[in-house]
């Protein structure tokens, strides 16, 4: 993988055990209450289309659509992306721009990393490389990026088919990148979707809409053994369960959420308030403007963007 000096790394109500992350049926959309206290938040959605490109669209708090583009075409094979990580960017040192993130393509995940003007246009110096088979298996994949003055955090976690949540350890030498197991939970098999809210030093919280319909957040340590000391808590009991697709960016103290129907090709946005169980403000936005029918759905997050902090 590519190297960039830049960077002088890879550029590639109440507490519930996680058992009772289960199905079940529910109906309605979701509302909420909450006040966004003035916040001037935007998110970069992104996403893979039909034909292997990278797009952004990029949405004001007030639902209105910023942007919209292709960022990079025929970055993959069409039609064969079925799970995208969060996707990182920013300037490097040759005055391009730098793409780097993981994906599944059918039982596989790749790397993938490669070079455009700013703001997008002609690739170059494109790497989509294979790292191993066996993930035809996994429903969900995302990677949380902590980066301090002298460490860099990667940890990626992908939802295996029966409910178990896997934490793994994204190591570089030479700018290669190799994946060690570092935990899993089990009882998460209820879980339609999820994105990642809250990053720390020491934890990651994601945000899961389950098939029965509730809303919960899942607080997961990074130290604490094999298995994931995780703590999953209630946020809304019912009415979540119509999005097979979340995007979050940071908000302040909070979230602004996607939540995307593909039955439908809808969006909706929603501010989300620092994550306390069902204590948690959720404001509904409304509908974002477009459709969302792209098979793949993550969030660009530039180099130096800030942190999600949700939680």
């Amino acid at each position: 993988m590519t190297k960039w000096a830049k960077y002088s790394g890879m550029i590639a109500a109440g507490v519930l055990s996680a058992g009772v992350l289960t199905g079940g049926l529910a109906t309605a959309q979701p509302t909420g209450g909450a006040s966004t206290s003035g916040a001037t938040c935007s998110i970069k959605v992104g996403s893979v289309t039909a034909g292997g490109d990278h797009r952004l669209q990029t949405f004001a708090i007030d639902g209105s659509k910023v942007v919209d583009k292709i960022v990079a075409k025929d970055i993959y094979p069409d039609g064969q992306v079925r799970l995208s990580a969060t996707m990182r960017f920013g300037d490097t040192d040759t005055g391009d721009e730098a793409h780097t993130g993981p994906v599944i393509m059918g039982p596989a995940l790749y790397d993938t990393s490669y070079l455009t003007p700013a703001g997008g246009g002609a690739v170059s110096q494109k790497q989509v490389t294979r790292v191993g088979g066996g993930w035809d298996v996994y429903r969900s994949l995302d990677r949380s990026t902590v980066v301090t003055a002298t460490t860099q955090r990667d940890t990626e976690y992908s939802l295996h088919n029966d409910g178990t949540l896997y934490r793994r350890n994204v190591s570089y030498q030479n700018g290669v990148p190799s994946r060690q197991v570092t935990g899993w939970q089990s009882g998460y098999s209820g879980v339609k979707a999820m994105t990642l809210i809250s990053q720390t030093s020491t934890y990651d919280t994601f945000l899961m809409t389950l098939t029965s319909g509730k809303l919960y957040t899942a607080h997961l340590p990074l130290a604490g053994g094999q298995v994931i000391p995780g703590v999953v808590k209630e946020v809304r009991s019912s009415t979540w369960q119509g999005f097979e697709s979340l995007v979050a960016a940071p908000c302040g103290t909070g979230t602004l959420l996607l939540g995307i129907d593909k039955d439908s090709g809808s969006g909706y946005l929603y501010h989300v308030g620092h994550a306390n169980g069902t204590a948690t403000t959720i404001q509904s936005l409304g509908k974002a403007a477009g459709t969302f029918t792209d098979p793949a759905y993550f969030l660009w997050k530039n180099f130096a963007g800030q942190d999600l902090a949700g939680e």
